[in-house]
């Protein structure tokens, strides 16, 4: 049964203030970490979240796929836990972007960038 719409929106604002938080710590940790963004059809959380961990440069994105992954992980598997979401994590749950690739490929404009994201993993 989908959930009523009062529910949807305790878990979407249980899942910003958690992530909020998982941001806050990683800008204290991660070099070249700059915000992070969730897409996802509540209604089927466990197959559409993404979380999209926004770096400066494509430079700094690389180093934290390289050097920081596992941090990044465990800070977002921390924030679902405390969101009381429960769901293995993938690297279809976890994405790694940057303002750099952002502006050259879509002009800055993330709205547009994360829908075209969202769209091409499903497809």
């Amino acid at each position: 049964m989908p959930l009523g719409k009062r529910e949807l929106a305790r878990i979407e604002r249980r899942l910003i203030t958690t992530l909020t938080k998982a941001c806050e710590t990683a800008k204290g940790e991660i070099e070249g970490f700059t915000w992070l963004t969730h897409i996802a059809d509540l209604n089927a959380l466990s197959e559409t979240l993404k979380v999209v961990w926004v770096f400066e440069t494509l430079a700094d994105k690389k180093l934290a796929q390289a050097k920081a992954k596992a941090r990044i992980v465990e800070l977002t598997t921390i924030a679902l836990n405390e969101a009381d979401i429960d769901l293995n994590l993938s690297d279809h749950n976890v994405c790694f972007d940057s303002e750099e690739e952002c502006q050259r490929t879509h002009g800055g404009n993330w709205k547009n960038r994360l829908v075209q994201s969202a769209a091409t993993k499903r497809g």
